[in-house]
């Protein structure tokens, strides 16, 4: 059953953090508009999303071999990745980020 996990604190966000709950690496994004979790690992061979580039204001190139995620869904954008990357509800509340894994 899925629950509500304490990240990180907003603050400390700038662009891009790596989370790790019980093993599971999750990417979570500040944009303009939000703050958005995604599976770490790029869909096409692992890569750490997290130390991606963000481009276009919501998408995340894979540093490996530069495949796009858009950061709100999950969608892949560009190849050589197929398939998409697991999304998560988040949400932020005094002043921290909350994950639901």
């Amino acid at each position: 059953m899925a629950k509500w996990v304490q990240a990180v604190e907003l603050d400390k966000l700038e662009k891009a953090y790596k989370f790790v709950h019980r093993r599971k690496e999750i990417a979570i994004f500040r944009l303009d508009d939000g703050v958005y979790a995604i599976d770490n690992s790029c869909s096409h061979e692992y890569s750490p999303l997290s130390e991606g580039i963000i481009v276009g204001g919501s998408d995340v190139c894979c540093p490996k071999h530069g495949s796009r995620f858009d950061i709100r869904t999950g969608a892949v954008k560009d190849f050589p990745a197929t398939r998409p990357v697991a999304t998560f509800p988040v949400k932020v509340e005094e002043g921290w980020v909350w994950v639901k894994v």
